[in-house]
């Protein structure tokens, strides 16, 4: 775990250096189109459950109607245009690489969680995700970014990613956690800049992370 944290250290900081001119870039962008902060300070589970400050930069808009799920749905209308883009190209996550410097995250692992949704929703095994350090990129987060927006298209966006997305998330998260090494991570980061990528080139249809088979046994075998 020591390589890992020096691994992630090294990382995020040279990833603040060279990307800095993409968040000057969004901070103009974010002021410029909705009136607000520009970051965004969301409470999420951590390592061994404990709750921390994650940033991002703000996509939605401020001032928000009674709707105020914590899930976001497709074609969610709290999300402003800016911030959309930001969003699609995942350059709204890019400050977690603080929370990374701080020791909050890895740069892979699984994402952190909503704390109402890991109280009210983890069982027992989804908690063994909470074993290692949240992360910015994972199986899970992958599959969510592929696929999720499909699960979400419903009137309750939320029901939907509690029963359809979530378990599916969780059982790859488990899948990361069984398997966890360096050169496990740097194919995962590998991944999903090659998905980001193609994303931005109009591709649209992606097929199932390769976690997924094994993901299937775990959710089959931790059947209620």
């Amino acid at each position: 775990m020591v390589v890992k944290r020096l691994f992630d250290i090294c990382f995020a900081t040279v990833a603040i250096v060279l990307l800095w001119p993409i968040f000057i870039l969004a901070a103009l962008g974010i002021r410029m189109t909705s009136p607000g902060p520009i970051f965004y300070r969301a409470k999420r589970t951590g390592l061994n459950g404990i709750v921390f400050t994650m940033y991002k930069f703000r996509t939605m808009h401020v001032e928000q109607s009674a709707r105020c799920s914590v899930i976001t749905a497709h074609d969610d209308p709290r999300v402003f245009g800016f911030g959309n883009i930001l969003r699609k190209l995942k350059i709204d996550e890019l400050p977690q690489l603080f929370n990374v410097l701080r020791g909050d995250m890895s740069i892979v692992g699984p994402r952190p969680e909503d704390p109402k949704i890991v109280d009210q929703y983890y069982t027992s095994y989804q908690r063994k995700t909470l074993t290692v350090r949240p992360g910015l990129a994972s199986p899970g987060s992958i599959y969510n970014y592929t696929h999720g927006s499909q699960l979400l298209k419903t009137d309750t966006p939320e029901t939907a990613y509690i029963q359809n997305l979530l378990p599916i998330k969780l059982a790859l998260e488990s899948v990361y956690v069984q398997r966890v090494s360096l050169l496990y991570d740097l194919r995962i980061i590998l991944r999903t800049i090659v998905i980001i990528l193609a994303t931005t080139l109009g591709f649209r249809h992606f097929p199932e992370p390769p976690e997924m088979a094994l993901a299937r046994q775990v959710l089959e075998s931790n059947k209620s």
